[in-house]
This record gives structure tokens, C-alpha cells and sequence, in this order.
């Protein structure tokens, strides 16, 4: 299945095929020299499959984890650019998960002001959001995604063999993703998170889809994108507090606030379903002070998103102190 994303500059394909990593040569222009970026936890197998197709290319490999998505490892991708010779007529191709993506795509925005990036998500996390709309960035000042650029991929392919040596954890890291997809977008597929009656490549392909509709309506988040932040103000903050829990499991623990009671009630058994995490040990105070941080915040209040009910959402400006005291209410022992 190809779906085509349209953006200010022409736009391009997602490519959603068991396999596809096989044939990334017939969807990406791979006749050049290409840096390929992956990490530590990803197969080199699949790297291997991608640098086999390529004219010339480079393997980099950095350590797995979100510790790695920082200057150092930045500038180890730059250092590897500048002492292989690539010039702006040349790519890169992330190999990997949400990290991988996001130092790729950093490296590509900013090398020689801007050069061809593809990406290849391997996790159930990238596959279904992070892969798709161009948001690049590294963490800096223990603070996520805090410096970063907007920078369109070339192309996507979404293979879901990938998906194959990926531990459960990780599978409901990347499903947390998707429910936010569900929660604001998307009732049957809230509906078949709540039956349990689902596969992955329907999640996969229902989710992108609501990626695409969005990111096409609003490529650099100046509106209607950022519903695509639901659960991320509070998880981004419980995410820099608690280093020991995944990304979408912080994102799970960052809807609850932000739901109506009655869709709430509806929330918590799936996440319990998907094994993730739904309520919190440490301080809400440090969550909030950690939010106060937040680029979303103007004066003295934060943009947050909303689902009042399934499949809807109200994107609003509320007072900082009363959007705290409904944090500690819902994560209070």
C-alpha cells in the first residue's frame, strides 16, 4: 500500500509492504553515497539489507536509547559525514526507532543546511507516528526535543517483519501511540483496542492515516497538529523524571489527565490490556515543575489537548495553576 503525504514542498510516499526493506532501492534514490544512521538494539541485518541496494555507503551505529539523542551523538553524525565526503546531493536513511529517526533527521536538516533523509522505522512507536510529519530534534538541559527543525523525509518505509525481534514491552510501547490516535481521531479503532480484536498492520495503517490527514492540514504545528501532543505535555515531563519507562508508556500515563472521567474510565482497561502503566511513583509536583518548562507554555498558560469524548478533541489555552491541580488529582496515591 503507498500513501502519498502532501507537503509545502511536493511531498511523499509512505510505503506499507511486508518486505519492503528488501526493495528500499525502488522506493528511495539510493544511486549516490548514503550514510546509513541506526543503533545498538536494531538487527544489523537490517542496515545490511539497505547498504546492500546503495551505490556507496556508510554504516554509523550509535548506542541505543534515548540517553544517545544529544550533541554528542549529533556531532558523531556529522563527523561521519564530513570525513566520508558527502556533499548536498547525498542522503541519509534512518534504520531504526523513534531516537534513530530523530538524530537522522536532525543530521539531514542541519548538514550543509538541509540534505535527502529516508527513514525506516523498525519499532512499533516510529511505525505509527514518529516516522511520518518531519518533526526532528535532540534532547538538551534534560529537556525533550528541545532543540530541533522541521525536516520532511524523501520517503518512508513502514515494514512490520521488522516488527519480528521486538520484545512485548516494546509492542505496547509503540500501541500507546496508536490508542492516542484512537482517543482523538479514530472510535472503531478505540473500539477494537477495548475487544482486543486487532492486528498490528491494521493499527499501523489506521494511524498513518490519521498522521497523514494531519500533518497535510498543518505541516509545522501551527493549529490543528497539535492534537498530535495529546498525552505528550504530561508524558514528556514523566519521561524526564522517571529515565526507566519507554516513551509511549509515559504518554499512556500522560492521556489520563487529559480525558473526561467517563473516557478515562474507558482508558485504563486498555491500557491495562496492553500492559501499560497507569498510574505513577514519584512526585506530581516534579511533573509540573518539569511542565513549566514546556515550549507550549505562553505567560501563565499551556496549550493542551482534550477528549471530552472518543474519537474527538478540544485543542485550549488553560490557567498553568488550574491544569496542575487536575494533574495531582489524577495522580494523586
Amino acid at each position: 500500500m503507498i500513501i502519498p503525504v502532501k507537503t509545502q514542498n511536493g511531498g511523499y510516499n509512505i510505503y506499507l509492504e511486508r518486505g519492503a526493506i528488501k526493495k528500499a532501492a525502488e522506493y528511495f534514490n539510493l544511486d549516490r553515497n548514503v550514510l546509513i544512521v541506526t543503533d545498538s538494539g536494531v538487527p544489523r541485518e537490517y542496515a545490511e539489507t539497505v547498504a546492500q541496494q546503495c551505490k556507496e555507503s556508510i554504516i554509523t551505529v550509535f548506542p541505543e536509547g534515548e540517553a544517545s539523542k544529544n550533541f554528542d551523538t549529533y556531532k558523531s553524525i556529522l563527523d561521519t559525514l564530513v570525513g566520508g565526503g558527502f556533499t548536498r546531493t547525498d542522503c541519509i536513511v534512518a534504520v531504526g526507532g523513534g531516537v534513530t529517526g530523530d538524530m537522522a533527521g536532525f543530521a539531514a536538516a542541519t548538514f550543509m543546511r538541509g540534505i535527502d533523509f529516508y527513514n525506516i522505522p523498525t519499532t512499533v512507536l516510529s511505525q505509527v507516528d514518529s516516522s511520518v510529519g518531519g518533526k526532528t530534534a535532540i534532547d538538551f538541559g534534560g529537556y525533550k526535543n528541545i532543540v530541533g527543525a522541521f525536516h520532511q523525509p524523501k520517503g518512508v518505509i513502514i515494514d512490520s517483519d521488522t516488527l519480528k525481534t521486538l520484545p512485548y514491552r516494546q509492542i505496547s510501547n509503540g500501541l500507546a501511540e496508536a490508542v492516542k490516535m484512537a482517543l482523538t481521531h479514530d472510535n472503531k479503532l478505540f473500539e477494537m483496542f477495548e475487544s482486543g480484536n486487532f492486528d498490528i498492520d491494521t493499527v499501523i495503517e489506521r494511524s498513518i492515516k490519521i498522521k497523514q490527514s494531519v500533518v497535510e492540514a498543518d505541516e509545522k504545528e501551527s493549529g490543528l497538529r497539535k492534537v498530535l501532543n495529546f498525552g505528550h505535555t504530561v508524558g514528556h515531563a514523566i519521561e524526564s523524571n522517571t529515565p526507566k519507562l519507554y516513551h509511549g508508556e509515559c504518554v499512556a500515563l500522560g492521556m489520563l489527565p487529559m480525558c473526561s472521567c467517563e473516557v478515562r474510565a474507558r482508558l485504563i482497561p486498555v491500557l491495562e490490556k496492553l500492559k501499560l502503566p497507569t498510574s505513577i511513583d514519584i512526585d506530581p509536583k516534579k511533573i509540573i515543575d518539569t511542565m513549566s518548562h514546556d515550549k507550549k507554555m505562553a505567560g501563565d498558560k499551556i496549550s493542551v489537548v482534550r477528549v471530552e469524548k472518543i474519537g474527538s478533541f478540544e485543542i485550549e489555552k488553560v490557567d498553568f495553576s488550574t491544569f496542575s491541580n487536575q494533574i495531582e488529582a489524577v495522580y494523586k496515591k
